[in-house]
């Protein structure tokens, strides 16, 4: 499920563009804090390597990696990690 980053109101949008906006708070949906890759702590607060720094990450931009970010099946990658570790050395 595809939840606004200020006010968690569902986004029904299959596409995201830079121009898109929350129906509820009006706040803008194409923003790093949506995104998948956003990640505070990492370099640029992104995992994808490639992407341009951002320097708002509440406001619209143009990045090219952005994936609005399924609430549903977040996983934290120590998590994920974990598991395919223990699938791997099943006993």
């Amino acid at each position: 499920m595809k939840l606004c980053f200020k006010c968690k109101t569902p986004v029904n949008l299959e596409q995201i563009t830079r121009r898109d906006e929350c129906l509820q708070c009006k706040s803008d949906l194409h923003v790093c804090l949506n995104c998948e890759f956003y990640e505070k702590g990492r370099a640029n607060a992104c995992r994808e390597p490639l992407a341009e720094p951002v320097k708002e990450k509440e406001r619209a931009n143009f990045c090219d990696y952005f994936r609005f970010k399924e609430q549903g099946r977040q996983k934290s990658g120590k998590t994920e990690a974990e598991k395919l570790w223990k699938e791997l050395f099943k006993k």
